[in-house]
């Protein structure tokens, strides 16, 4: 190769690796915010990412965010999201997810899926949500006393239930009046049980023997979905109702 072709050849390689890095910053960017940990939600989202037409690390970018359980991370994980310049946040496990994204960004939009959406503070209306968010409003709440109802039905001698909620999740207290309600119409004793750390899961079962309860529902939060649950059942045996962050009811808001 003579001089003159490389140096005809040098400008048109920078050019085209400056077409790449231009490429690359041009891939559009989702930020996922979750207050859980990876699980088979993220193989859910990457199916649902391909039914639109868009492959993770081809055509688009996702920067995914984990507090592991943690809410108080909430708040530095959403800034960071908003500091990278994302397009979009997606949010899971519940409103306080989605009101991290809120409270760091009034412009972009943030897709939640989220129990008592009007409830919690994140949208005025389920049917116009306005500002940047919207999303589904998962039934959790709405179908919580329902799963009280069946434990009723499972064991027909207890006459205390156990429910197991996390204090800082935002739609604890109208849970608890809800659940309060259906274990009022049972005429069974409903017995609180607060559970927001895993040094506090043996604490709360110790909890359950004075006053007894002979069953547990357990609360719809993401700290539950975090294999937890799986040594809840190995070393208890009372019937208990979970729910399921996949497996709830939802509507779309907007």
């Amino acid at each position: 190769m003579n001089r003159r072709q490389f140096l005809f050849l040098l400008p048109g390689g920078m050019i085209t690796a400056a077409a790449v890095r231009a490429q690359q910053k041009a891939m559009p960017m989702i930020g996922f915010l979750s207050v859980g940990s990876p699980g088979p939600l993220v193989a859910a989202f990457h199916r649902g990412l391909s039914e639109a037409g868009w492959v993770e690390g081809k055509n688009v970018a996702v920067e995914y965010r984990w507090a592991e359980g943690h809410y108080d991370r909430l708040p530095a994980l959403a800034a960071d999201l908003v500091s990278r310049n994302v397009e979009v946040i997606v949010t899971t496990g519940g409103a306080a997810s989605a009101l991290a994204a809120k409270d760091a960004t009034a412009t972009i939009p943030i897709v939640f899926s989220a129990a008592d959406p009007v409830g919690s503070g994140l949208v005025a209306s389920v049917a116009r949500p306005s500002g940047n968010l919207t999303g589904f409003s998962i039934l959790s709440t709405e179908l919580t006393p329902k799963r009280l109802e069946l434990l009723c039905e499972l064991a027909p001698q207890a006459r205390g239930i156990a429910l197991l909620v996390n204090p800082i999740n935002p739609v604890t207290e109208p849970l608890i009046r809800v659940v309060q309600e259906a274990a009022d119409a049972k005429r069974v004793q409903l017995r609180i049980l607060y559970c927001a750390s895993a040094n506090e899961i043996e604490a709360a079962f110790a909890a359950l023997v004075e006053p007894h309860a002979s069953a547990l529902v357990v609360g719809a939060d993401p700290f539950f979905f975090t294999g937890a649950s799986s040594s809840w059942r190995s070393q208890h045996t009372m019937p208990f109702r979970r729910s399921t962050l996949n497996g709830n009811s939802s509507r779309p808001a907007g």
